[in-house]
């Protein structure tokens, strides 16, 4: 479909008819694989350009014709797109060389990119139409951040990642380097880490982002240290509104895969429909939340709880977590089911733990069925016994985690190690194609 443009009704997403092109209607689009925060970074900073989002997603055949082989299904990329806080609208089947009709037919004044160039397999500038058309705007590329990097630490099984102390880090006390290097890496950690603690504008407080000074313990300590459990609030968010229901939910949301998108997005499907049996969207009650909030929200306030790579590595081993707990936390926080965000949470969430939210009470704890990690016992056993687990039902993703995405890769080694070579050759040239567009703006 991308190769060409859609005759009205067969346009990947309504609306169907021509729209009106609005200066505050943005578009950006691209591969998306395995969705991270380098992606997340690009659409909050377009969405903060206008006032809405639209996210064209390349089809599989065009990028394994221009880059190589997805790790993940269009299906799959879309639903992460979907998720992200920041957008309106994903759209499917997005031509791999941006072109005007698409970004016109769904009003779309500017196309913004980051500032790096991104060829097709001629090696030409895949936005040169509509940088010749004056539509395109550049933002700044997510330092230290790519599909490309996340690849290789597979292929590779590197640990060099992993971080030890988040709060450490962001104080400058840990890392890489000499004290100017860890400054400067907690500088720009902690600027992004509020970045993306916004609301759906990009320019509003949105989650609320938590550490626990206690979830660096594992479940075998969890009776010992969750009784002095405490909460230091990083960034104030928004706070649960009177009538929504505290929900919790934890994790290593690692590579924040389409299995743990679609377990958040089933949680909150699942309050809603719940809340809607209790009359939340009778029109009297909608009414008054609007008159006495502005706006209407749904009826829970999920808590994500994000634990810790020491604790991901007791439990899984190997190089495992592939990204580590600022990557994998901004991921989280991006989400646009998630209403708070637990740094460090204990792997065993113990009656305690909970207690000790600095909200009410969790009316719920979720989780999937899922095996991954091998137990002999039940981390859940607390939220059992207080009556509030809750299991969601098996969904399409259900098998979408860490190690599935990391054997997608390794059963296609060689595939996948031709990709990163031909990126390594594709940038060589990408760059120069940068500096003589650069010099050229100069002159």
């Amino acid at each position: 479909m991308s190769d060409i443009n859609p005759e009205p009704g067969n346009w990947p997403r309504d609306p169907q008819e021509e729209q009106e092109v609005l200066e505050r209607r943005i578009w950006i689009d691209g591969c998306f694989d395995f969705f991270h925060h380098g992606h997340a970074g690009v659409m909050l900073q377009a969405r903060q350009l206008g006032g809405e989002l639209y996210v064209g997603v390349h089809s599989d055949e065009e990028i394994l014709e221009h880059k190589g082989p997805t790790v993940m299904s269009l299906d799959e990329r879309v639903l992460a797109t979907e998720a992200c806080r920041w957008v309106t609208e994903a759209i499917p089947q997005a031509p791999y060389v941006t072109a005007l009709p698409w970004i016109s037919h769904y009003g779309c004044q500017y196309v913004v990119h980051g500032d790096d160039i991104t060829s097709d397999s001629g090696g030409e500038d895949c936005y040169r139409f509509v940088k010749q058309a004056g539509r395109f705007k550049v933002v700044k590329r997510t330092p230290g951040i790519s599909t490309t990097d996340i690849v290789g630490r597979m292929l590779l099984c590197t640990r060099n990642h992993f971080i030890n102390s988040l709060r450490a880090t962001l104080a400058g006390d840990e890392g890489p380097g000499g004290p100017e290097d860890r400054h400067q890496a907690a500088t720009s950690m902690t600027k992004r880490l509020r970045d993306y603690a916004t609301d759906q504008t990009g320019l509003r407080p949105g989650p609320d982002v938590l550490f626990c000074h206690d979830g660096s313990h594992s479940s075998l300590d969890a009776e010992k240290t969750h009784s002095n459990v405490a909460f230091e609030t990083f960034a104030r968010g928004s706070a649960p509104l009177p009538g929504q229901r505290i929900v919790y939910v934890d994790g290593g949301f690692d590579l924040f895969s389409s299995g743990q998108i679609e377990f958040l997005r089933s949680v909150t499907a699942i309050e809603q429909r719940l809340a809607e049996l209790e009359g939340w969207n009778r029109p009297d009650r909608v009414k008054e939340r609007l008159e006495q909030h502005r706006t209407d929200f749904g009826p829970a306030y999920i808590v994500a709880g994000v634990h810790n790579d020491e604790v991901i590595n007791r439990h899984k081993g190997l190089n495992y977590p592939i990204m580590n707990i600022f990557e994998r936390g901004l991921c989280v926080l991006q989400c646009k089911y998630i209403h708070s965000v637990v740094f460090g949470a204990p792997f065993e969430p113990s009656a305690p733990f909970l207690e000790s939210l600095p909200y009410d009470m969790p009316a719920a704890v979720y989780h999937g069925p899922t095996s991954f990690v091998p137990l002999d016992h039940d981390p859940y056993s607390d939220a059992r016994r207080l009556g509030i687990f809750r299991e969601v039902p098996r969904h399409k993703f259900q098998d979408v985690n860490a190690a599935h995405i990391v054997a997608r890769i390794t059963s296609n080694r060689i595939q996948f190690e031709d990709r990163q070579r031909n990126k390594g050759v594709k940038s060589v040239a990408e760059e120069a194609a940068k500096k003589k567009e650069t010099e050229s703006d100069k002159t």
